[in-house]
């Protein structure tokens, strides 16, 4: 197991990339690496964490984050309860404040939390004492994601440094961009921006060390990685784009645009995906991508947060 003396994230909650340090970063990734060994056995089951209850609170839909973080702990030994706004008290008028309280009374360990307000994870660490973890809140962050994406490039380029990815899309209401942005400057890799300029939030414009093109050809040329973002219909007010049909015609990512980054690219997609919009579905399942092991990862990377924040990451259980 992966064991720092300087470097760990016990007892943390974990809010956003913004606040990882690169070796805090490079822990979690470290340990992530041990961790899929496990889920690749026949028996995933670890007692790492035996004995520790998660509750995973989601006030939006999911598949993807959730099921993950409810396999991740189960894989660890540890009892997951699921909780969503539909079916729970919260349809009643609970607020937030209330579901935390009731939920840390039930004497639980760490809450994986969803929530459509921006800075309601961070709010939940002032209420209760279990740790947080923020699996996306609004537009702000999601940082397990994040985390699984630097994962993945890893594996398929070896280390970052020197690398350019280019995001694509709906980046003004993408908090899976806000996280890329913050983990892949931290551990050196140059991002390039394209999208809609209505898409693309003002402050960035203003960051330095991010390139923003108003042509995805210009993003894309000579990438290694490529990650398309989708379009968040559900967030967004009429009139940023004309169509879908047009967007797909300016900044969809087809098979044509493709020839323009390197040939090794790696095409990612945080999912689920609007194929033929965002992304063609010839690139999505070509050769390049590495969208469904992103799904993988995912299971790997939120093992390795919730065994850092609950145990240090030293317990003598857990084996790969």
């Amino acid at each position: 197991m992966v064991e720092s003396k300087s470097v760990s994230l016990r007892g943390k909650n974990i809010l956003g990339l913004e606040y990882f340090s690169p070796d805090e970063i490079e822990l979690v990734l470290q340990t992530a690496k041990e961790m899929k060994n496990i889920i690749s056995r026949d028996i995933k089951k670890v007692p790492a964490l035996r004995g520790k209850a998660i509750v995973n609170l989601f006030y939006e839909p999911s598949t993807r984050t959730r099921s993950s973080f409810e396999l991740a702990g189960k894989y660890l030994g540890a009892d997951v309860i699921n909780i969503t706004a539909g079916s729970s008290s919260i349809v009643k008028g609970e607020s937030l404040r209330d579901t935390l309280l009731t939920v840390e009374d039930m004497g639980v360990d760490a809450i994986v939390m969803r929530h459509k307000a921006e800075g309601a994870p961070e709010y939940a660490t002032k209420v209760v004492k279990a740790a947080i973890v923020n699996a996306g809140d609004g537009a702000h962050g999601h940082p397990s994601q994040g985390l699984l994406d630097l994962f993945t490039i890893r594996q398929y380029k070896g280390g970052f440094k020197g690398l350019k990815c280019a995001i694509i899309g709906d980046i003004l209401h993408s908090r899976v961009a806000r996280s890329d942005i913050w983990g892949m400057r931290k551990m050196g890799i140059e991002v390039h921006l394209a999208g809609p300029r209505t898409l693309i939030p003002r402050f960035l414009f203003e960051e330095k060390g991010i390139f923003i093109h108003d042509r995805i050809e210009d993003a894309i040329e000579n990438a290694d990685v490529i990650n398309v973002l989708r379009i968040q219909l559900e967030r967004q007010k009429s009139g940023l784009f004309p169509s879908t049909r047009e967007y797909a015609r300016i900044f969809g990512l087809n098979e044509k645009r493709l020839t323009l980054a390197k040939k090794d690219v790696l095409v990612m997609h945080p999912g689920p995906m609007n194929k033929g919009w965002e992304i063609s579905p010839k690139v999505a399942y070509s050769s390049n991508s590495a969208i469904q092991e992103q799904v993988r990862n995912g299971v790997a990377v939120r093992m390795a947060i919730l065994t850092l924040i609950l145990t240090g990451g030293k317990s003598n259980e857990i084996t790969a």
